[in-house]
């Protein structure tokens, strides 16, 4: 070798040397990738093995990719059904959600062991992104803040409950009949006069009772901007409730892909900048605490304000929560009601007899009537049951810590939901003396359905089998039952 072309040979010598090193660098990275994802399947197949039944995950994925495009309670359903508990554990990524199939095992663990589910679990769309952490709907039990005045530790969670419940605890709600009577009456003329806009009607009715309790606030007319800001932003935070396998509630399975900033990340649809809902709510409730000359939640709010340190987001949090909980929800169940009366006119007529006979010919019923109308009652009742609102139960619970229920271990943390939609359908809920609220007797109402489209077919149930048929041309039928 001639000592002009040495340092040549230096030179590819010490490129094959970097070259081998990449690749023992990739080789080596490749191989603690895999090794921790085969210790992390094998923690998912280890909890598998003690957790409720469900589908089998897959690595990294779990069963995301199994939820079909839309709807997905049909799928919990068919998974219900399929494995005949009254829980179920379907993989959303890497991490166990339980669905709770029927109401006893919902009362057994939300209610007699509300002290361990009442938190709620990581929601990175809804939460992290959508709402934020400081909302009462997805704020973890236990989590603590300093009061800047006294310096104590305050739970969080306990606060905003404490003050939501001076605005709608139990016994606050029955002083607002009163307003619902008078909001009823205006929206029963409101349906002579625009039949049609029946659905608009309902949305004014349920948004101007909330506004009215908690900013003091009439609104008088549908066409009001109110209505149209606040049920885009109620449709807005429902979409981001309901399981998917596409962005952005992809992200719950891929959790990495929300860190990245909004100009360099599509797929996050604008969630985590500037938040809709906040500004909105906070401007409202400001106004009516400045400028109403009626009492509202809102001038509660801000009474407390200096007491519980409590920031613009959490007073729009509050003040808003109002309407995700009664605004959208009461006036989609009207529009259910509807539906049930289009298919149903045996049930109607019978209803509206009872009515005439206690109310009259020239009067309007209000609560306390009620008692006197059971068949009414039935029927109210019944709408929740056939086509609730929170179909899937409404916001997820998270255990603080382990627990076990019926021999099934249930972690730490773990996104817990009703199945609403398959337990309010479920035959033992009609086939004996109780119901979801223990009932000394069952009454059935009769009544015989219409199809209400060439595309639908209406099949009425037996008491002793209730269970709809559900498919793309079926409606789950109509068997009125209430309890008495």
């Amino acid at each position: 070798m001639s000592h002009d072309s040495l340092p040549l040979y230096i030179q590819a010598k010490d490129l094959l040397l970097q070259k081998d090193s990449l690749i023992s660098l990739a080789y080596a990275s490749l191989t603690i990738a895999l090794l921790v994802l085969i210790v992390d399947y094998a923690r998912m197949l280890n909890l598998r093995r003690k957790m409720p039944p469900g589908p089998f995950p897959l690595p990294i994925v779990g069963n995301t990719f199994f939820l079909p495009d839309t709807k997905p309670w049909f799928y919990f359903e068919k998974l219900s059904r399929k494995y005949n508990a009254p829980m179920i554990t379907f993989w959303i990524g890497r991490n166990p959600t339980v669905w709770l199939n029927d109401a006893w095992a919902a009362s057994e663990l939300l209610d007699k062991r509300a002290g361990i589910y009442s938190s709620r679990p990581r929601m990175v769309v809804f939460g992290e992104l959508g709402s934020g952490d400081w909302n009462l709907v997805t704020m973890k039990y236990g989590e603590r803040w300093y009061h800047l005045t006294k310096r104590q530790c305050t739970d969080d969670r306990r606060v905003h409950r404490k003050i939501t419940h001076l605005g709608v605890g139990t016994q606050q709600v029955r002083s607002y009949r009163t307003i619902q009577n008078n909001e009823s009456k205006l929206i029963a003329l409101s349906l002579l006069d625009e039949p049609t806009r029946f659905e608009k009607h309902f949305e004014r009715y349920a948004a101007s009772v909330v506004s009215i309790i908690a900013y003091g606030r009439r609104i008088p007319s549908y066409l009001d901007p109110i209505i149209t800001e606040v049920i885009a932003v109620m449709q807005f935070a429902a979409e981001l409730n309901v399981p998917g396998k596409t962005f952005p509630m992809l992200m719950e399975t891929f959790p990495i892909l929300a860190k990245f900033p909004n100009w360099m990340a599509p797929w996050k649809r604008g969630l985590g900048g500037r938040r809709r809902g906040k500004d909105f709510f906070f401007s409202l409730a400001k106004e009516a605490n400045d400028e109403s000359p009626n009492d509202n939640f809102a001038r509660q709010i801000f009474d407390l304000k200096e007491k519980y340190d409590l920031d613009d987001r959490e007073i729009s949090a509050i003040s808003g929560n109002l309407f995700g909980a009664g605004s959208d929800t009461s006036s989609s169940t009207l529009v259910t009601m509807v539906l049930a009366c289009v298919m149903f006119p045996d049930a109607v007529k019978r209803a509206q007899k009872e009515i005439d006979e206690v109310v009259g010919l020239d009067g309007s019923p209000d609560f306390d009537d009620l008692l006197n109308m059971p068949y009414v009652e039935a029927f109210v009742k019944e709408v929740f049951r056939w086509r609730s609102v929170a179909i899937i139960g409404g916001q997820p619970h998270a255990p603080i810590q382990d627990d076990h229920y019926n021999g099934w271990f249930i972690p730490k943390n773990t996104w817990v939901q009703g199945n609403l939609w398959y337990s309010l359908r479920q035959s033992q809920l009609t086939s004996g003396p109780y119901i979801v609220i223990l009932a000394i007797s069952l009454i059935q109402i009769d009544s015989t359905p219409i199809d209400i489209s060439k595309k639908t077919s209406c099949r009425t149930q037996t008491k002793r089998d209730i269970t709809p048929l559900v498919g793309d041309d079926e409606v789950p039928s109509f068997p009125l039952y209430a309890e008495l």
